[in-house]
């Protein structure tokens, strides 16, 4: 029971806004009725592939901790067991049969390319029972330990990568969304059309300029896409990403900027998604006011904080939006149907996905 899992909420957030136990956050405003609203923006029937290749960036040059995909065959079973399941003949086996079949398994991080952020990505610190001593909770209070546990050390992994095996979030799972189902209306707002791709943080002032110069309207439900660059960028590097360049390319949000926080919240818009690798612009760290001698704690992603811990927003990185965005500029729109599914796999805290728009 809830009353069990919080008594507190963090400021500025918004749990049990859907009830104590919600797991959907702000996608349960992507209802029917979003979802007709989606579909009224197509008039043209053409559709925009919003995913980077599975294997972009390339490498773990950007992110250490995040493996590329690595792709095998299957190994056959019963009378050819042990042989390789690609360009595999039944010939083989029974020379009056003509199949040939390919069949492959893939290993890779679901957060290396085109990705969705569930609540379980990010949580905080927080005396959400009130006695005066924090723990790690997310989203509705969910416990980390508890709804979201941590592999168990395998002494002896076959890997170094395969040493902490089956962590699992059984709350607050990517495939929550999943079930729900991501599809609604879309919003563009086209970042690198007015400040380029130079590495800047886009706070309240500079958005609100932004979605006046294009006649961008936000509504409750909406789906809304950051174009920055950033990713077409990537992509032209070919799977050999030059950090240095990446570092100071591509804008972002200012999860710093309170008013932009607040912006998000009261829009009640479904979820953020951006071309970049975060959404946000990750700023060095403030210097916190001194409480008592004491640094003030602060998140180091604080819009990730806001969003996905405080306010239930799911979060899309590295999605790929530059053709959709210079489509929609030179025919004067901003809206169209987006359809994004992440993987239904119960116990995962993010997904790849192969978003769709459809205009």
């Amino acid at each position: 029971m809830a009353s069990q899992r919080w008594k507190n909420a963090p400021p500025g957030s918004h749990w049990g806004e859907f009830g104590p136990d919600d797991q959907r956050g702000r996608m349960n405003l992507v209802d029917a009725a979003k979802v007709l609203q989606g579909v009224a923006e197509v008039r043209e029937g053409k559709t925009f592939c919003l995913s980077l290749p599975l294997d972009v960036p390339g490498g773990q040059r950007m992110n250490p901790r995040r493996l590329p995909p690595r792709r095998y065959s299957v190994l056959r079973d019963g009378q050819s067991a042990g042989q390789q399941g690609f360009c595999w003949s039944y010939q083989s086996e029974d020379p009056e049969l003509s199949d040939v079949v390919n069949d492959d398994v893939v290993l890779m991080s679901l957060q290396y390319s085109t990705q969705w952020d569930s609540f379980a990505h990010v949580g905080s610190h927080f005396d959400a029972d009130g006695d005066g001593v924090a723990e790690a909770v997310f989203y509705n209070g969910f416990r980390a330990g508890e709804h979201i546990r941590p592999g168990v050390e395998d002494p002896e992994p076959a890997e170094p990568w395969a040493r902490y095996p089956e962590p699992r979030a059984d709350a607050l799972s990517i495939a929550v969304l999943a079930e729900h189902g991501a599809q609604g209306r879309g919003v563009m707002i086209d970042l690198e059309h007015h400040v380029g791709r130079q590495r800047r943080a886009i706070g309240y002032d500079a958005l609100m300029r932004v979605l006046e110069a294009d006649r961008v309207e936000v509504e409750a439900g909406d789906m809304v896409c950051l174009h920055t660059g950033f990713a077409d960028t990537l992509l032209a590097m070919n799977r050999q990403p030059d950090v240095a360049q990446l570092h100071a390319s591509g804008s972002g949000l200012d999860g710093h900027d309170a008013r932009l926080l607040n912006w998000i919240t009261d829009t009640r818009l479904a979820c953020l998604l951006a071309d970049n690798p975060a959404v946000e612009l990750v700023l060095p760290k403030l210097a916190g006011a001194a409480r008592a001698g004491t640094p003030l704690r602060q998140a180091r992603l604080p819009l990730h904080e806001h969003c996905l811990f405080k306010n239930g927003i799911h979060l899309g990185e590295l999605w790929y939006l530059t053709e959709l965005a210079r489509w929609l500029r030179a025919h004067g729109r901003s809206r169209f149907l987006l359809t994004a599914p992440p993987l239904r796999l119960p116990g995962a805290v993010g997904s790849p996905a192969t978003p769709i728009a459809t205009v």
